[in-house]
């Protein structure tokens, strides 16, 4: 059974502009980290708010465990929520906010409990202070603590890293996934951070204008992404349209293999470290490097072929510079999108499209 079914769910704020939620449908299975990502406004909030109840959709249905909880109020549905800033209450001490969500909990023994979640997310030495009193990484796991004290069917996390420095937002998701992976938890995280979505969830929808564009595991969906939108905003991409026929286009890079076979008008997305940079002393057929970006395993370079920029990743130990000629020569194959301006006649199914 899924934990989470979201089927056709819209929401509207207003009668005339574009729903914040347009016929939203996923599944979360059990033992999942699902993610929802996508640029700030695209309605992944709004959604989080709808499962959790605090907002009523317009349309749709949502169900966990099989059972519809569309209308039921939050605190009937058994989620747990962490929000963007914790909101701790700032009156209560750690270990108070933890014992706070422990209702079901007789009172002699939530104490107890209580330490237990706080033992649980690595916090066993600051149950007595204020939450103005702990880092930001430290009330994060006091409002995952809390969050998990209620015993939830599904915890559900609203961008709870953005708030910590680079560092300890690297150390306190990796800490976060292994505790909800032992402990067999499902969570859908909202985020606007590719990597963060990409290393964190197990599989993620990105969303886009209040629709979800493609669904699938961080590597189907960076590998194979649906289109140009996903393509663009999942990594960088290099778009180019051309002419298909079968397993291969003809493009203003020659003829490249592209993926899945396909014929007509296509428009193909070209990741930057699937671009491999050849010198040459030919100005004929060549592009020029026009800027270089070292970071540290790799190297960025922008080149100008034919009126149009490309971005290419290479290794550190590869050393070109501005100015210098090149070809660009594709490593692997293009993959082809959709939204395209001519329908694609498919000769062959890729699974991993979505």
């Amino acid at each position: 059974m899924h934990v989470l079914e979201v089927k056709l769910v819209t929401k509207r704020f207003n009668d005339h502009g574009r729903p914040a939620v347009d016929a939203v449908s996923f599944r979360v299975e059990p033992g999942e980290i699902f993610g929802l990502l996508g640029p700030s406004g695209c309605g992944k909030t709004t959604t989080l708010r709808i499962i959790a109840g605090f907002e009523r959709p317009d349309g749709g249905i949502v169900a966990i465990r099989g059972r519809n909880v569309t209308g039921l109020p939050p605190e009937k549905r058994k989620v747990g929520f962490v929000f963007q800033d914790y909101a701790l209450f700032p009156h209560l001490s750690v270990i108070r906010n933890v014992m706070f969500a422990m209702r079901s909990v007789g009172a002699a023994q939530r104490e107890q409990y209580a330490r237990a979640f706080l033992c649980m997310v690595g916090l066993t030495d600051v149950d007595h202070r204020m939450p103005d009193q702990l880092s930001g990484g430290q009330q994060q796991r006091v409002a995952l603590a809390r969050a998990l004290a209620a015993q939830p069917q599904l915890l559900l996390m609203d961008e709870p890293f953005s708030n910590l420095d680079a560092g300890l937002r690297d150390v306190t998701r990796r800490e976060v996934r292994s505790l909800l992976k032992a402990q067999g938890l499902n969570a859908i995280l909202v985020t606007h951070d590719q990597e963060e979505a990409l290393s964190f969830c197990d599989r993620l929808a990105v969303m886009n204008q209040g629709r979800i564009e493609q669904v699938g595991t961080p590597e189907e969906v960076y590998h194979h992404p649906g289109t140009p939108f996903v393509a663009q905003f999942l990594g960088r991409a290099n778009l180019l349209s051309g002419t298909a026929n079968g397993d291969s286009a003809h493009t203003e890079l020659g003829e490249i293999a592209i993926r899945p076979c396909v014929s007509g008008q296509v428009l193909l997305s070209l990741r930057p470290e699937h671009l491999s940079l050849v010198a040459t002393d030919r100005a004929e057929g060549s592009g020029e490097i026009t800027a270089r970006e070292f970071r540290g395993h790799d190297v960025t370079y922008r080149v100008q072929y034919a009126g149009k920029a490309y971005i290419a990743h290479t290794e550190y130990t590869h050393s070109f510079f501005p100015g210098q000629l090149v070809h660009l020569v594709p490593r692997e194959p293009a993959v082809v999108l959709r939204n395209t301006s001519a329908p694609l006649q498919t000769e062959e199914t890729d699974s991993d499209q979505n």
